[in-house]
């Protein structure tokens, strides 16, 4: 029964690929499942390809390739002299998409910029905890609540943002996925249905795709959404299929099953390189995977014990075990691709032998934790288990026993984030912006506790100079508070930084338009696919 169901799954993705005279459609092996459908409530990238990056716009989008803001949904913008206050004029003639489940009645305006925000930032919002759970990590680790005083409509084509300080990569920050921007006309229709939950189901935007339907962990399918302001798309449908082993996404990518995958294995990608049907993008990733211990819950709650550690760590093993060399030990939070990246900082050697005396004079014996492993390929990390191993054996050395735990995906970034995690962490992080703000303050500020700040790690010297530098215009004095940040970071070792990765990409060679990109974002407006 399970051949023939495989077999009939191959036979219909075939079908769907190969599309009719008068239909195009685009297939990507996906490699995990989105939690939900509303980016505003989570912050992983598969969930933002699967919704940010298909269904919705933003007020400002990064021009592609780059991490350079240009107009989205907003044509034009000014800040007044006090840099309080943003006012942006929206793109008119903008239109919802279509589905089967809604047809708008009304155009896009600032009633929607309101709704999309304000349901992130006002607890009282009847939209703030409209599924259980509801949290908005990222606007909360950003401090949008706070920064934000109020997004206030002028006129149907004007917005106006107000901020309670000076907030130097604001405009950056509303180019992120989390800032997509959704229909208050849907939304109400929702509410008066009493099927609110449906938003985080069934998404409904102004992108270039429009949603179709969804087979949970299986695929996800998309139409191109024939009244794009951006004009409709060549691909007339859009198929993730997902797929979480990379072994057997190369596969499907080499019998032509899908156009496109990310994260290949490290040791497929010579491979990949020499099959004459296929191309492979690369680029430096702007990137870090990491080893969050949890500083509230002891003894990881002493840095000379998190030191110890992480001299116990021997990365290069790992880079050359999980990325056949495509990849680099990290020494800092930030990639050093990035401007402020501190190069006078010293990484951790590996010597186990100190690290072992460290832990006696901590007081630390017969110490056992739990090593948590993604279940995901990830640019930054794309064999957790096998890094998990390498570092159990490496804790081995030192007397210190480790038992390696994981979950699925969504459940996996759910657990973790909880104040009372036990043990260690492996996770990363692709900016989204470009700023160093989106590595800093994000993952490493005390806003962030029980999000995206997965060592619960909340110190008010890194934290002030890191607000201090949000506040800050001057590049350079930017860049020296982010310095010195990362010389807090590197004393009190709230982690284990591990790679700064390399980022690949490989697809058919008839797949043309797309851009790789620096934000590790896999978006498909503009993609064709040639004869």
């Amino acid at each position: 029964m399970k051949k023939l169901t495989t077999l009939f799954a191959a036979t219909a993705l075939a079908t769907l690929m190969a599309g009719s005279a008068w239909s195009k459609t685009f297939v990507y092996c996906s490699e995990g499942s989105p939690e939900g459908f509303d980016p505003g409530l989570y912050t992983a990238g598969t969930t933002f390809d699967a919704a940010a990056h298909t269904v919705y716009n933003r007020l400002l989008e990064f021009k592609k390739g780059t991490t350079e803001v240009e107009p989205g949904l907003a044509e034009s913008w000014t800040i007044s002299d006090d840099g309080l206050v943003y006012t942006f004029k929206l793109r008119p003639g903008v239109k919802f998409q279509t589905t089967e489940f809604f047809t708008p009645s009304r155009d896009f305006t600032a009633d929607d910029v309101v709704f999309s925000y304000e349901r992130q930032l006002k607890a009282d919002n009847p939209w703030n905890k409209y599924i259980a759970g509801a949290s908005w990590e990222y606007a909360a680790g950003m401090g949008f609540p706070e920064v934000i005083k109020s997004v206030e409509k002028v006129d149907d084509l004007t917005v106006k943002f107000t901020l309670t300080r000076k907030e130097a990569p604001f405009l950056a920050n509303i180019a992120m996925p989390f800032a997509s921007i959704l229909s208050k006309e849907y939304a109400d229709k929702l509410q008066a249905d009493g099927k609110m939950e449906q938003m985080n189901q069934m998404p409904l935007g102004t992108g270039p795709f429009a949603f179709v339907a969804y087979q949970q962990d299986a695929v996800i399918r998309y139409k191109a959404n024939p009244d794009y302001w951006g004009g409709k798309q060549k691909i007339d449908d859009l198929v993730f299929a997902i797929t979480s082993d990379a072994s057997v996404r190369f596969q499907k990518l080499q019998a032509g099953e899908c156009h496109l995958m990310p994260f290949p294995n490290a040791a497929d990608v010579s491979k990949m390189k020499a099959d004459p049907n296929l191309k492979v993008m690369e680029q430096a990733g702007l990137n870090v995977s990491y080893l969050a211990y949890n500083t509230t819950q002891a003894p990881f709650d002493k840095p000379e014990v998190r030191k110890a550690l992480n001299k116990a760590i021997n990365k290069q093993a790992i880079v050359d075990a999980v990325f056949q060399g495509a990849a680099q030990p990290a020494v800092n939070p930030i990639p050093p691709t990035m401007w402020s990246y501190n190069d006078k900082i010293e990484d951790d050697t590996y010597e186990p032998e100190v690290a072992k005396k460290m832990l006696e004079d901590a007081g630390v014996k017969d110490l056992s934790m739990k090593l948590w492993a993604m279940p995901v390929s990830r640019p930054y990390m794309l064999n957790a288990r096998r890094a998990a191993e390498l570092m159990q054996s490496d804790f081995a050395k030192i007397g210190v026993k480790v038992e390696i735990v994981s979950y699925e995906w969504a459940e996996y970034l759910d657990k973790s984030k909880a104040k009372d995690r036990d043990g260690a962490v492996i996770l990363g992080w692709t900016g989204d912006n470009g700023d160093p703000d989106n590595f800093l303050d994000t993952l490493l500020g005390c806003n962030a506790v029980g999000g995206n700040n997965r060592a619960q790690w909340c110190n008010q010297e890194f934290d002030a100079l890191v607000k201090k530098a949000k506040e800050t215009s001057d590049p350079a004095e930017r860049t020296k508070l982010y310095e010195e940040a990362q010389v807090v970071f590197k004393r009190e070792a709230p982690w284990a930084t591990i790679d700064h990765s390399l980022s690949v990409v490989p697809m058919r060679k008839n797949v043309e338009g797309f851009v790789q990109s620096p934000l590790g974002d896999f978006a498909f407006d503009g993609v064709d696919i040639t004869e």
